[in-house]
């Protein structure tokens, strides 16, 4: 799969979906300081599934109506890498195949699909 890491995400997040064979593009390693807008945009023009700490990005796809090829907005309790990777780990195994195109709500316990 292919998934764009924002910057807040960070470089360990990025690096660990590298290690498991996805083709990942690191905000925090390639392009750091890139504008929300400019991260919502390159993800959508290179079709990648973008992955992120940060709310905004509810705003940019509801209110703003940006188009997307997926999100992944992980909402965690626990922001420290490993968990955020072992999050990732269990969204990945459970819901590969659901995630383009489609945004979602990932907890440190449960998994939503938002309405488009």
């Amino acid at each position: 799969m292919r998934f764009l890491v924002d910057e807040c995400t960070g470089p360990a997040v990025a690096r660990w979906l590298c290690e498991q064979g996805h083709d990942v593009f690191s905000v925090f390693e390639e392009a750091r300081g890139m504008e929300d807008d400019d991260v919502i945009q390159k993800a959508f023009d290179e079709n990648w599934i973008l992955v992120t700490n940060d709310k905004d990005f509810g705003e940019k796809v509801y209110r703003e109506r940006r188009p997307h090829k997926g999100v992944i907005l992980l909402r965690l309790e626990n922001e420290r890498t490993p968990n955020k990777i072992d999050v990732i780990r269990r969204l990945l195994e459970g819901y590969s195949e659901e995630l383009a195109d489609r945004f979602v709500v990932v907890t440190d316990t449960q998994v939503r699909f938002a309405r488009a």
